[in-house]
């Protein structure tokens, strides 16, 4: 399943953009597990990833640690689009209640900001599984993390 970004022209900048898709890219684990942003705006990511075997656990549901994962990113290009330019992100930490088993066609993590300080941002975390027009609430957390200025992303 390929999705596609889907951003309101205004509501994030190019540079903003550019900024989070590179830094995705780079991540080794989300290219691994098939992952995808699939929404970005101020404050708010959309992370999709597609049911398969590679991501399963032994009952045939999306594992825990990959809906965690997606979970963890979802937050902190969340938190990462509201950052200066010149700056990166990292989890201090995270907490995710799981709420029912990761079925479906595919799992969608929201990560939104609730509190941008200068140095620690709190991000709301919610999973989503995807059947047809079903939507099941999976997971829901909350993260935090900090804002590392002058230091760019690469």
């Amino acid at each position: 399943m390929e999705l596609e970004p889907q951003v309101l022209p205004d509501q994030v900048g190019p540079e903003v953009l550019a900024r989070v898709r590179d830094s995705f890219d780079r991540q080794g684990l989300m290219r691994h597990l098939g992952a995808r942003i699939t929404h970005i705006a101020p404050g708010r990511v959309h992370i999709t990833l597609p049911r398969g075997e590679e991501v399963s656990q032994q009952h045939g549901y999306i594992h825990a640690g990959a809906t965690s994962a997606i979970a963890d990113s979802a937050g902190g290009y969340a938190a990462f689009t509201l950052f200066p330019e010149d700056s990166t992100v990292l989890t201090v930490e995270y907490k995710i209640n799981l709420l029912a088993p990761a079925g479906g066609d595919h799992i969608e993590a929201v990560g939104t900001v609730l509190k941008s300080g200068r140095t620690l941002t709190v991000c709301q975390l919610q999973v989503f599984s995807h059947e047809g027009d079903e939507k099941t609430l999976v997971a829901t957390g909350q993260q935090t993390l900090i804002c590392l200025e002058s230091r760019p992303d690469r």
